[in-house]
């Protein structure tokens, strides 16, 4: 089993996210990042050719069984962690349909990445901790307050460590 490490080290990945309410509840994907939950909007990585908002909309199928009208960008920011480093693009949405189901990762599929797919209020999030959670996460004590970032919000910390 190859790790999240040596599937994507050493290159720079453009992923697109989206934010998905359901009444003051935001929709996490819960990863296994090396034996270590994650949770984190649902997104992914842009293939070669496919515009950003083909990519949000694939992304959303593929991980939470969901089908999603993409609204306006938001924000960017970035994660840097040698060997992983990827610039990400967040998205509102202008609708969703479905009910939210565990996806996969086609990339990792094998590694059985995704565990959860869920809504979780502002309480549950407080409860994981920093470590566990996407750093737009961090310090956040009102989801909607996530719809009013713009242009760059920079990460926590030195990036480069």
């Amino acid at each position: 089993m190859d790790s999240i490490e040596k599937i994507f080290g050493g290159k720079i990945r453009i992923r697109v996210c989206g934010l998905c309410f359901n009444k003051n509840k935001l929709l996490l994907v819960r990863h296994n990042m090396n034996g270590q939950p994650f949770y984190a909007p649902p997104g992914g990585a842009v293939e070669f050719g496919e515009s950003i908002t083909d990519t949000l909309v694939r992304e959303f199928k593929e991980e939470t069984c969901l089908n999603i009208v993409p609204g306006n960008l938001l924000f960017t920011t970035e994660f840097i962690r040698a060997p992983l480093h990827a610039i990400e693009m967040f998205f509102s949405l202008k609708s969703w349909n479905g009910s939210p189901c565990k996806g996969d990762d086609p990339e990792l599929s094998s590694q059985n990445f995704i565990e959860e797919v869920s809504f979780f209020s502002i309480s549950d999030i407080n409860r994981f901790p920093k470590s566990q959670l996407h750093h737009i996460l961090h310090n956040c004590n009102n989801l909607r307050k996530l719809l009013e970032l713009s242009g760059f919000v920079h990460p926590p910390g030195n990036l480069n460590k």
